[in-house]
């Protein structure tokens, strides 16, 4: 749900995160991701700092089963890595989104959906905002379900730097390319 979000022409994206002051596995988070279709993105996770090595490596997949409209908000769903205060575990989301700009008049995109998380065996509700403040510039604020994680993010052209604070008290930052 995070990270450069590919053109037309852009089909592989590359991200690397990085907070020091959390659980070692989400210390260093890095994704490989390509784009199979115009709604369906696979990839790879890479956990360098997770205890177990069979810990370190998760599939990525996001597929938007139905497409945003003027009406209808886009659902999409997928996997990753579980949420960022686990030491392990894949998570399995569904999560509705819409940007609201149209119908508010403000640059606003929200989403709300439902996780299983492996590590916990249980279901966790999903909520976000993005708040765009300029074509470069925008804020957004994730509930993973038990946390709050504010992000800034600037884009320039194929690159996302993001400023990340992870439980709302923990500094990090994250850079993705699309290519």
């Amino acid at each position: 749900m995070s990270g450069a979000g590919n053109t037309n022409q852009e089909k592989w994206t590359f991200s690397v995160r990085g907070i020091p002051n959390v659980v070692p596995r989400a210390q260093i988070r890095t994704t490989l991701t390509y784009r199979l279709q115009p709604r369906l993105t696979t990839g790879i996770e890479f956990n360098p700092r997770a205890a177990a090595p069979g810990d370190r490596v998760n599939p990525l997949v996001n597929w938007v089963a139905v497409t945003e409209t003027a009406r209808r908000p886009a659902l999409i769903v997928g996997t990753s890595s579980d949420r960022i205060g686990t030491p392990r575990g894949q998570s399995f989301y569904a999560t509705f989104s819409k940007n609201l700009s149209g119908e508010t008049g403000l640059p606003l995109a929200p989403y709300v959906g439902v996780s299983y998380g492996t590590y916990e065996h249980r279901w966790l509700p999903l909520a976000g905002l993005t708040v765009n403040f300029t074509r470069k510039l925008a804020a957004t604020v994730i509930y993973d379900g038990v946390r709050v994680h504010p992000l800034l993010n600037y884009a320039h052209g194929r690159h996302v730097f993001s400023f990340v604070l992870a439980f709302a008290n923990q500094p990090g930052v994250s850079y993705s390319v699309s290519f």
